[in-house]
């Protein structure tokens, strides 16, 4: 693919958020609800989605664009000892939700992206999330996949891109970290 038709479709993804709308409203309430409440996000992918887990979470207990206090997220692809540990002892698909069994508590809100939607181990997330009881957002693309209908809130970035729904997953990303930045003064 060209330049030309690379951006023409991360365009075409981006241009089609307001067709999710009511979707990333109820996420923002939903991550903002986590956060006053003193909850924390945990946050899982793979890969790319994996980087961009890392770079939420990073945003959170860091700082977006202004400083405040720092607020409680985890990325839960980013400790390589206890991925390793965990895909060896009970399989890769069960990296993600093994670290929700142990870290979650009531109030927590699980964070999934993935571009296909189809991760074995982030479907298993939201299979353990729902059984603890915990709610949850989905960042999907390509139709949601597997990992369809499993998140309290789903937000599925319209067409066929993965790269396409990686930068619109992005773009949300900041969009939910300008909220926090609002609602959490320095």
């Amino acid at each position: 693919m060209n330049f030309e038709s690379s951006l023409a479709e991360t365009t075409r993804a981006l241009q089609a958020l307001p067709t999710i709308r009511p979707s990333i409203d109820q996420a923002a309430r939903l991550i903002l609800d986590t956060l006053r409440r003193g909850g924390k996000l945990l946050i899982a992918g793979n890969g790319g989605s994996a980087a961009e887990a890392a770079h939420f979470a990073t945003e959170l207990v860091g700082r977006y664009a202004k400083s405040r206090r720092s607020l409680p997220a985890v990325a839960l692809s980013s400790d390589g000892s206890l991925l390793s540990c965990i895909g060896n002892d009970f399989g890769f698909d069960q990296v993600f939700a093994r670290q929700i069994a142990g870290l979650g508590k009531p109030g927590d809100l699980v964070v999934v992206l993935t571009s296909s939607g189809n991760s074995p181990n982030v479907v298993a997330a939201l299979q353990q999330a729902k059984a603890l009881g915990l709610e949850s957002v989905a960042f999907l693309g390509r139709g949601g996949g597997k990992a369809k209908g499993l998140a309290t809130c789903e937000l599925i970035i319209p067409g066929n891109s993965g790269a396409a729904a990686q930068e619109a997953h992005l773009f949300l990303i900041h969009h939910f970290c300008e909220l926090i930045d609002e609602a959490f003064p320095g």
